[in-house]
């Protein structure tokens, strides 16, 4: 008997053939079959014990999906153990895993639990583990939403020495979604430092800049890095400087938006007059279409604003 008194869980494992080396898809058929004859209760109690004993990643990925389905909390130690391939020293190829893991990473987050920091911290610490682990670890303490994990979030993103720089876009984003303002002076750090410098840092000074907006962290360091930032040589930078400009409550960053209806790049000149849009409204769009210097672009992108605006009116 099991555990809960009404089910043998080891004799349903041992007839769906799991912890076997028989076809994968022959073992999840069956455990198809299984939800047409057991409660949820009982099928969460099934698949945590699955879990525990199973190796193959596609019938580990199936049971994680299923026990996502129902997000019951006993299974959170479970999935934990899984991502961090807690007993499973016959394990001899970890990237054979990852895929799993990531998947237990973006599971885990869902839980809101405090307790999923730690194990998700270090995972992401662990310079020696899968990348896409890694950065699916980072994602997930973001949306965990747990600001204990703001300072390791931090550390990582300021590391220089970190050798993938994916996975300090993944912190910087993470710090974004959690919104915590001991975040600001790090990032603001980054981007100084990375001025003017293209290729593979330019991802991750979008990230930052992004995180930035979302901190709405306003002093005068944060002012100038996001100014300086719309003179960078990659216009997705200055884009997304425009995008955290519309965030401050100062007669300054609208004026520095302004401005950069002439710049050079379509697609971060149209993003102006949306931020111009979004922070003065009806009167800015009417501003551009009545200005002589405003390019067909701009004022295109101003038309077309007020037009919806108008739609909206009448739906």
């Amino acid at each position: 008997m099991s555990e809960n008194g009404n089910i043998d869980l080891n004799t349903i494992a041992s007839n769906c053939g799991i912890g076997t080396d028989s076809d994968s898809s022959d073992t999840i058929s069956m455990l198809e079959e299984l939800k047409k004859k057991y409660s949820d209760i009982e099928l969460i109690a099934c698949f945590n014990h699955f879990l525990r004993l199973e190796n193959r990643p596609a019938v580990l990925i199936y049971l994680l999906k299923e026990l996502n389905r129902f997000r019951d909390t006993s299974s959170l130690e479970v999935i934990t153990d899984l991502l961090l391939l807690k007993d499973r020293e016959n394990v001899s190829d970890k990237d054979e895993y990852t895929n799993v893991r990531v998947l237990c990473a973006k599971i885990i987050s869902n839980f809101k639990d405090h307790r999923s920091v730690f194990p998700l911290l270090a995972c992401l610490n662990n310079k020696n583990d899968h990348y896409k682990v890694r950065l699916s670890c980072a994602d997930a303490l973001g949306r965990l939403g747990d600001k204990y994990a703001v300072v390791s979030l931090i550390d990582v993103v300021s590391d220089e020495e970190e050798k993938s720089v994916y996975i300090r876009e993944s912190a910087a984003a993470a710090l974004g979604m959690l919104g915590d303002v001991r975040a600001a002076e790090s990032l603001v750090s980054i981007l100084e430092t990375k001025s003017g410098i293209m290729d593979k840092f330019s991802y991750l000074k979008e990230r930052v800049i992004e995180a930035l907006g979302k901190l709405n962290f306003n002093s005068d360091r944060v002012f100038r890095a996001l100014k300086n930032s719309l003179s960078d040589e990659n216009p997705q930078v200055r884009i997304n400087a425009i995008e955290a400009l519309m965030e401050y409550d100062d007669a300054r960053a609208v004026e520095l938006i302004e401005n950069m209806l002439d710049d050079e790049d379509e697609d971060v000149a149209r993003n102006a007059v949306v931020a111009l849009y979004n922070i003065n409204g009806e009167n800015a769009m009417n501003k551009i279409l009545q200005s002589a210097k405003t390019s067909p672009a701009c004022k295109d992108e101003a038309q077309k604003i007020l037009e919806e605006e108008k739609e909206d009116m009448y739906e």
